[in-house]
């Protein structure tokens, strides 16, 4: 009974009159209960449900773009540069990242270009210090 009356407030606020919205919580519950309290107390549903193999591809398509800064750094820039080089394009290529994520999500881009240059730049640095520490020489 309890649930009855949470989905009917539920209901309720989204602007149905209580009797409606008793009626349509009654429905809703007898044919598939644990789905509607999913749905409409917790908002889960299958259109925000995890899509893991859409999520690796574009996790792949991202790791790629995102790499073909520093890559051809590499490739273009004679040995002697190539350490500052590709420091340099991998933060850039982060940064450049950083604000097309900031403008697909709607947000300013300033946070989003700095947070993902810092913890770049952050992630550079420990690395360097650890392969110093254990003797590895770029």
């Amino acid at each position: 009974m309890h649930e009855h009356a949470e989905l009917t407030a539920i209901y309720v606020k989204r602007g149905l009159d209580t009797g409606l919205a008793s009626s349509v919580a009654t429905q809703l519950m007898a044919h598939d209960a644990l789905a509607a309290h999913a749905r409409d107390e917790l908002g889960i549903s299958d259109t925000l449900a995890a899509k893991p193999v859409q999520a690796a591809l574009a996790s792949a398509a991202t790791f790629a773009v995102g790499s073909a800064l520093p890559l051809m750094v590499a490739l273009l820039l004679p040995a002697s540069a190539r350490l500052w080089g590709i420091a340099g394009g991998s933060l850039l290529a982060l940064a450049i990242l950083g604000l097309v994520a900031a403008r697909l999500g709607g947000s300013p881009a300033l946070v989003p270009v700095a947070r993902v240059t810092f913890w770049g730049a952050l992630a550079m640095a420990t690395t360097a210090v650890v392969g110093s520490l254990f003797g590895v020489a770029a």
